[in-house]
């Protein structure tokens, strides 16, 4: 028979995209690397997720794992050793249209990443503490130095603007 659509764990209706221009200062948290201070905001970070029995070492893996419908693709990019390698297997499997649950920087890709960050909260209760601890800072994934229609969707270049999805999840 056909290919069986796969129900995706929340709900892909979120508002419309939003562009923001922010700027360094006391009232910003701006991440970037995994290395450097806020680092463990991103999706690159080493902290493991769990989701339907299966372990992903990232979050950005479960996040590029979650576009797919075919198990193969879910299980090559589950198997990467590194959440950038994860991103590449992902990367290619982007071309084919058909292969994807839902078009990426659209609703459901959204809603994806707020569920990918709600599991790794959930899963890392120390997180929890530490995102309280940020107070009423913007939190914003800092893309000034990446090029791309992603790194403006999901990211800001701190004077420039962009959507800041990552940070607003």
């Amino acid at each position: 028979g056909g290919r069986r659509r796969l129900r995706l764990p929340f709900s892909p209706r979120l508002p419309p995209p939003r562009m923001n221009t922010y700027a360094h200062g006391p009232h910003v948290l701006a991440f970037t690397k995994v290395h450097l201070p806020g680092g463990w905001l991103g999706n690159m970070a080493p902290f493991p997720v769990e989701h339907e029995g299966q372990t992903y070492r990232t979050t950005e893996a479960f996040f590029q794992a979650l576009r797919f419908q075919d198990p193969a693709v879910r299980a090559a990019i589950r198997a990467q050793p590194s959440p950038m390698s994860a991103k590449m297997v992902a990367k290619r499997h982007l071309r084919d249209p058909s292969a994807l649950r839902y078009p990426p920087r659209s609703p459901a890709d959204l809603a994806a990443m707020r569920y990918c960050l709600q599991l790794k909260f959930a899963h890392h209760p120390a997180l929890v503490d530490a995102l309280r601890a940020t107070g009423d800072r913007l939190i914003i994934e800092d893309a000034t130095r990446r090029r791309g229609a992603s790194a403006r969707f999901w990211g800001c270049q701190l004077g420039a603007g962009g959507g800041d999805h990552l940070g607003s999840a």
